[in-house]
Parts: C-alpha cells; sequence; structure tokens
C-alpha cells in the first residue's frame, strides 16, 4: 500500500511533507507534489504535516480521487526528486480547498 497525493496539492505545493519523510519518496512538479508508489513505505508520516490534507492513503481516497493513482506513479517517474521543505507558493491558501484543480496541473 501506498499514500498518494491528490488534486487539493495542484497549486497549493506546501512541501512540509518532503521534510518528515523517511525513504525521500516525493517528486516534484511545477505545481504539484507526488509520491512514488514504489518508494513509499507506507509510515504515513507525510498525511498530518500536508497543510491542504491532499495526502491520503491509496485505501482511504476520497470519491473521484482513485486516478490519482496512476497518476503519482506515472509523474514520479520524471520528476526530479524533493528531499527538502521549500517555501509555498505564495498564492497557496487562495487554491486550498477549490475544486477542479486538475486541469491545472503542469506537466
Amino acid at each position: 500500500m501506498t499514500f498518494v497525493v491528490t488534486e487539493n496539492c495542484i497549486k497549493c505545493k506546501y512541501t512540509d511533507c518532503v521534510e518528515v519523510c523517511p525513504v525521500d519518496c516525493f517528486y516534484e512538479g511545477p505545481n504539484f507534489l507526488v509520491i512514488h508508489p514504489d518508494e513509499c513505505i507506507d509510515c504515513a508520516l507525510c498525511e498530518p504535516e500536508c497543510p491542504p490534507e491532499a495526502i491520503f492513503s491509496e485505501d482511504e481516497l476520497p470519491d473521484g480521487q482513485q486516478h490519482f493513482i496512476e497518476l503519482n506513479a506515472e509523474l514520479s517517474e520524471v520528476w526530479p526528486n524533493i528531499t527538502e521543505q521549500k517555501d509555498p507558493p505564495e498564492d497557496a491558501k487562495e487554491w486550498d480547498g477549490k475544486s477542479g484543480k486538475i486541469e491545472l496541473l503542469e506537466r
């Protein structure tokens, strides 16, 4: 089992989760983070650290977020690894909780 970054991370992209990950399984895109499913050890340390609550166990994904399992797997193969916390985008709080952000995902 793995943890999955879901839609609410798009354009929020807080990196608090990266700082606590013991296996460095986060990968960074222009406006989204993903978890590499083969590297995640299911420790659950990242989930409570995510300010917009965008990280879930794959068994507990909210309705309509199941496609993020495949998206995390796909993008973690091409995006660079991130191991240190960075400042969030200046407008991150404005994007928290907005729906329909999948269309804004930058690859």
